[in-house]
C-alpha cells in the first residue's frame, strides 16, 4: 500500500469539512472502482476500493483491495489473484460478516472467445485480512455435495442439461447457500420443461449432514402445482408464501417454517388482494431493475408491491405486513386514480400523469409504525422516433394504515436517455426519518449556463426540507456523490488526466 496522504480539496464551501481520502494514493494499481458496504441490517459498514495490476498468469489477473471504514480510514488491504476474465469487483457483506468481492464486469480483452469463463467471487475475512476464492457447492440428486472449483461455461452446462433431460425426462436443479449461524441451506426440484415438481428445502450442519427436509409440490403437473416464495428468514423462522394452483384456481397461504426442525408451525390464508398482486408481492421491478421493496423489523416484515389487475396492468401499490408474534398478515392498497388525484390531478388509473409520462418507482422507505415512503419519477418510455425521458420526482408518503398522508412533487429539468438523476437515500434518527439525494442539470439564472446541482431532501417528522448544492465539473474535475454514514454524504472528485481521485465526507445540515 502506498503512503496515505490526507488532503483537503475545496470544491464546496457549503458543508462542514469532515475527512478526505486520496484513492489514488492507497495502492499503485489502476483504480477500477469503489462501492459502499452494508451489513445485514442495512447499516453502512464502510467501503471497498479495487485496483488492478493486469495479467499475472494464463488465467489470472492481479488485483488489490483496500477496505475503508465509514470514516474513510483504511483498515485493511491485500493483493490477490483473480480470474483473468474479471474487469473489476463489487463488494458486499454476507450474513456471516465476510466481505464478498463479486465480479462486476467481464473482461473480454485478454482471452479468446472460446476460452471465456465466468470469473469467481473472492471472500475476504476482515478479522484475519485473508482473501480466498469463494467455494461453491452443488447438491446432487443422490444426496451428496460436490465442490465447484470453476463454473462451467454456458455451452458445457447446456450440453449436460440436454443429455440429462434425454436420459431422465427432467433436469434436476439445486442451489446451495451458507447460513449465518453455520451450516448450509439448499433447494431442489425437478424441471420437466413445461412444469416442475418434487420441490424441497433442506438444512445441513457444518459437516453437510442433513438436519431437516421440507418437501412440497411432490406431484406437480401442468395444471396442479405449488410454489413457495421465501419472504424472510431469521434464526427462528422462515416466512413464506405458498401458492397452490388447481385448474387455474389459485390460493395463497403464509407458511411459517421452524428453522430448527423444518416443521410447518403455521399456515394461514392471505387474501384481500388480487391473485396477480399476491403472486408478485415479493418483487418490484422498475424500468432500471429490481427495487428493494421490503424491510424487516423486530416485530414484523413489511413489503410493498405493485397492485395488478387480472391483465397485469398496474393500478397502484399494495402493502403486506407479516406479524411475527401471531403469524397473521395485514394487507392495504393505494390506487392511483382514487388516492392520488387530489395531489396529482391528471393521474389516471394506470399511473400516467400527463403527456405520456407515467410514475416509475425509484426507491422506498419503511418506518417502524408501518408507514411507507414511495419515491417515483415521471418517466416517458422511448418510441421508434423518440428517446426515453424523465422529469419531476414524486414522493408519496403514507401513514401507518397505508393511507396517503402527503405527496410532494420535486420539479426537475427533462433528462433524455438516462434516468439516473435520482442518486440514493439513507435513514436518519434511528430509522425514523429519511434523506434522499438527486441531481438536476439546471440553467443558472445569472450566467444562463447549465450546471449540475445536488438536491438534498430531508423528511423529518413528516416535514420536508431541501438544500441545493452546485456540483458541476470544475476545471475538468468530475464530482460524484456517494452514500455515506448517517448524517453525511461522500463526495468524489476525479480527474483521470491528472490522476486525481479523492473522496471526502461532509456533514449534512438538518
Amino acid at each position: 500500500m502506498k503512503k496515505i496522504t490526507l488532503l483537503m480539496f475545496g470544491l464546496f464551501q457549503t458543508f462542514t469539512y469532515a475527512q478526505t481520502q486520496d484513492l489514488a494514493a492507497l495502492a499503485s494499481g489502476e483504480h477500477t472502482g469503489m462501492n459502499a458496504l452494508f451489513d445485514d441490517k442495512d447499516n453502512l459498514y464502510g467501503y471497498v476500493s479495487i485496483y488492478s495490476y493486469g495479467k499475472s498468469g494464463e488465467k489470472t489477473k492481479k488485483f488489490e483491495y483496500v477496505i475503508l471504514d465509514k470514516n474513510l480510514n483504511p483498515v485493511a488491504n491485500k493483493e490477490f489473484e483473480g480470474d483473468i476474465t474479471a474487469a473489476s469487483y463489487l463488494g458486499y457483506v454476507d450474513s456471516k460478516g465476510q466481505i464478498i468481492l463479486k465480479p462486476s464486469r467481464i473482461d473480454y480483452t485478454l482471452v479468446k472467445n472460446k476460452d471465456l469463463f465466468t470469473p469467481v467471487s473472492m471472500v475476504i475475512d476482515p478479522k484475519a485480512n485473508t482473501v480466498t476464492r469463494k467455494i461453491y457447492y452443488d447438491y446432487l440428486e443422490n444426496g451428496t455435495f460436490k465442490e465447484i472449483n470453476e463454473p462451467k461455461n454456458w455451452k458445457e452446462q447446456r450440453k449436460e442439461n440436454r443429455e440429462e433431460k434425454k436420459e431422465k425426462g427432467y433436469n434436476y436443479v439445486s442451489a446451495v447457500g451458507e447460513l449465518k449461524e453455520g451450516g448450509y441451506f439448499a433447494v431442489e426440484y425437478k424441471d420437466f420443461g413445461k412444469y416442475i415438481s418434487n420441490n424441497s428445502l433442506m438444512k445441513f450442519d457444518k459437516d453437510k449432514k442433513e438436519i431437516w427436509k421440507y418437501s412440497y409440490n411432490t406431484n406437480g403437473d401442468k395444471k396442479n402445482f405449488s410454489t413457495l416464495t421465501v419472504l424472510e428468514k431469521d434464526e427462528k423462522y422462515m416466512y413464506c408464501i405458498m401458492k397452490k394452483v388447481s385448474d387455474d384456481k389459485k390460493t395463497f397461504n403464509l407458511v411459517v417454517i421452524d428453522m430448527q426442525t423444518g416443521k410447518e408451525v403455521s399456515s394461514k390464508p392471505v387474501t384481500g388482494l388480487s391473485d396477480e398482486t399476491i403472486d408478485n408481492i415479493d418483487t418490484f421491478y422498475a424500468g432500471y431493475g429490481k427495487l428493494d421493496n421490503d424491510k424487516t423489523f423486530d416485530d414484523k416484515v413489511v413489503l410493498v408491491g405493485k397492485t395488478f389487475s387480472p391483465s397485469f396492468a398496474q393500478l397502484g401499490f399494495s402493502r403486506l405486513i407479516v406479524n411475527k408474534s401471531d403469524f397473521s398478515t395485514n394487507v392495504k392498497s393505494i390506487n392511483f386514480k382514487q388516492d392520488l388525484t387530489t395531489y396529482l390531478p391528471k393521474i389516471n388509473a394506470n399511473g400516467y400523469v400527463e403527456n405520456g409520462y407515467m410514475l416509475q418507482s425509484r426507491d422506498m422507505y419503511f418506518m417502524s409504525d408501518g408507514s411507507v415512503g414511495i419515491l417515483a419519477e415521471k418517466y416517458k418510455p422511448m418510441t421508434e422516433y423518440t428517446a426515453p425521458k424523465t422529469t419531476d420526482l414524486v414522493y408519496i408518503y403514507t401513514d401507518g394504515d397505508f393511507k396517503v398522508k402527503d405527496v410532494k412533487v420535486f420539479e426537475k429539468e427533462k433528462t433524455r436517455w438516462f434516468n439516473n438523476d435520482y442518486l440514493f437515500s439513507q435513514y436518519l434518527n434511528d430509522g425514523k426519518d429519511v434523506v434522499f439525494f438527486y441531481r438536476d442539470y439546471q440553467k443558472d439564472q445569472v450566467t444562463k449556463e447549465k450546471k449540475w446541482n445536488l438536491f438534498i431532501n430531508t423528511i423529518i417528522d413528516g416535514k420536508f426540507k431541501q438544500e441545493i448544492i452546485p456540483i458541476s465539473e470544475k476545471d475538468n474535475f468530475v464530482v460524484t456523490p456517494y452514500v455515506a454514514k448517517e448524517g453525511y454524504i461522500l463526495l468524489r472528485e476525479y480527474n483521470e488526466k491528472e490522476k486525481f481521485n479523492k473522496v471526502r465526507l461532509e456533514r449534512l445540515n438538518y
